[in-house]
């Protein structure tokens, strides 16, 4: 404690930082040895044994982000997705529910990384420094937990960081990470010209019925499963319910919240997605003609599905989204008649199935980019268009409309009915579409919607364009830092031989595509290819996941016997 003592008075600091409070908070908190902490996409995310003394960090780190905002409020959301329950996360959001800004990410993780008190709050004034934050303004932040066991203790370590840094804070208790985001968005525009909606779950609620309720076309419809994931989603789907009509056609699966081990096990959008069949728990619940979706664990995530007549199982995923949704959008624009309509785009990344991407390009002639895998470069691609719409193929997406795109429509003045309905109709999909981050349940929501206007059931908007047959492999490797990307993450700059076998090998197969990526939230590598045919798809990703195992430098008598060389 001396050395301690010693070391902080040696501080040459900049700013005025509670040098006392931080160091003795940070005590609480040792950072472990040896454990190396990485801001990412998802923001920090790992077994969650590792996570207190970052996530009290992250509570510093969001009060100093509040200041740089003019003491605006910041979200911090502890979650870990769809991930195993024994893992967890925390991420910042910032004060119109966006992610956090690229610039700040390094500064995260080496004040995560820092090894004692001293270096610590150095790093905090390093940040304080280089983004000119005025360390005596107040600051505010608003957060929130999905349903992990390990929730509440990192809760604890969070709160110790706010009030190391004398932050005003509100705690909404368990929501969904797009609950978060919107209500991060919502507490600081209320009252303004870009007031978001009322700042409360009840609020969310509300905006979304409203909207539902103005859009919906009254008719019989099949029944939709949700499956919720065991997660925090079957919380707040159980609530909307009850703001909706009694004739919504629903049934509500995998609700089981608070059962030791069963969150997104079996079940849920990610499992869906990477297995590529229903889940277990779902098997005679889903019948032919239903519909069926699986929420992910902290409800960010989408999958739609269907059973054939003869029980075959049709998977529906954010590129089947992305489509419907750019499809419904640019003839509802034409039928508002605007002079200058917006400009309608979609963005993808590289996972996007081949031939999504024709439907979209060439069927619909509408502009589409590729960007990085990650939602801040989706978001960020699709608000360069009008209304620009993302969706990663494992269903995290929403739609965005630009300061000018939402003028447009607020002030056009329809000429006919015709006109007159369609301008309704899109200023209720504004607020039914929660634009600050992908939302499972605003998402969910907005399909079933544009399947009642369409009229269409499942097999016909599975019909829009046929998939090539894919198959996604998670690989564990020793670093994925040994592995380096570019062109949208679609090729492979290091190592370079290995990008050479991808090449060859995707030269043999018809309509043959893949690449090797990274995660963005753990030591493995995702290896995706598609093919003309299913056998084809899968015994190309499967020669993909075995050499990238071999250069992952991983054990091979440890080697799946799927993997082939």
């Amino acid at each position: 404690m001396a050395s301690t003592a010693q070391n902080l008075k040696s501080l040459q600091l900049k700013n005025n930082l509670p040098v006392a409070e931080l160091a003795a908070a940070c005590e609480q908190y040792p950072k472990p040895e040896g454990h190396v902490y990485a801001y990412g996409t998802a923001g920090f995310r790992s077994h969650a044994k590792w996570l207190e003394p970052v996530v009290f960090r992250v509570g510093v780190i969001a009060a100093l982000r509040s200041k740089r905002h003019s003491s605006k409020f910041i979200g911090v959301m502890i979650t870990a997705s769809h991930n195993p329950e024994e893992d967890n996360g925390v991420k910042i959001v910032d004060p119109r529910g966006e992610m956090l800004p690229t610039e700040w990410e390094p500064y995260c993780t080496t004040i995560a990384n820092a090894a004692d008190a001293a270096s610590f709050i150095t790093a905090l004034d390093d940040l304080c420094t280089k983004f000119k934050i005025d360390v005596s303004k107040p600051s505010k932040v608003i957060y929130a937990r999905d349903t992990r066991p390990s929730g509440p203790a990192l809760v604890k370590a969070l709160q110790l960081g706010l009030s190391a840094i004398a932050c005003e804070a509100i705690d909404e208790g368990i929501r969904t990470t797009p609950q978060l985001h919107y209500l991060t968005r919502a507490i600081n525009t209320e009252g303004t010209k870009d007031d978001y909606g009322e700042p409360s779950i009840p609020g969310y609620y509300q905006k979304l019925a409203a909207a539902w309720k103005r859009l919906i076309r009254r008719r019989e419809e099949a029944p939709l499963v949700i499956d919720c994931a065991n997660g925090v989603g079957a919380i707040a789907m159980k609530e909307i319910l009850g703001y909706l009509p009694s004739d919504f056609n629903v049934t509500l699966a995998n609700t089981d919240v608070f059962v030791p081990g069963v969150l997104n096990h079996m079940c849920g959008a990610d499992f869906v997605k990477t297995k590529q069949e229903l889940p277990p728990s779902l098997k005679g619940v889903l019948k032919p003609g239903h519909r069926g979706c699986s929420l992910d664990g902290d409800a960010d995530r989408l999958m739609y599905y269907y059973l054939d007549s003869k029980s075959g199982f049709h998977m529906l995923d954010g590129d089947k989204i992305s489509a419907l949704i750019a499809g419904y959008f640019i003839e509802k624009v034409k039928l508002c008649g605007f002079k200058e309509p917006p400009r309608v785009g979609v963005v993808q990344t590289a996972y996007a199935n081949g031939n999504s991407t024709k439907y979209i390009q060439k069927t619909k002639g509408l502009p589409l980019v590729c960007v990085s895998t990650g939602v801040k470069h989706l978001h960020h691609a699709a608000e360069k268009f009008g209304i620009g719409i993302y969706f990663e193929a494992n269903g995290h997406g929403t739609v965005l409309f630009s300061p000018d795109t939402l003028d447009t429509i607020r002030n056009h003045e329809p000429q006919t009915p015709t006109q007159d309905d369609n301008t309704k109709d899109l200023k209720a999909l504004i607020d039914l579409i929660n634009s600050t981050v992908g939302d499972a349940i605003s998402d969910m929501l907005l399909v079933e919607v544009i399947l009642n206007h369409l009229r269409y059931d499942a097999k016909a908007w599975d019909s829009l364009y046929t998939d090539l047959p894919n198959r996604l492999v998670k690989v564990l490797v020793r670093n994925r830092g040994d592995f380096q990307t570019e062109d949208a993450e679609r090729r492979l700059t290091h190592p370079a031989e290995l990008q050479k076998f991808v090449d060859s090998q995707v030269a043999k197969y018809p309509d043959g595509r893949g690449f090797i990526r990274p995660s963005g939230t753990e030591d493995a590598m995702r290896v995706y290819a598609e093919a003309a045919s299913r056998f084809e798809a899968d015994q190309l990703a499967n020669y993909l996941a075995g050499w990238t195992y071999d250069f992952g430098g991983m054990d091979p008598a440890l080697r799946p016997k799927e993997y082939l060389r």
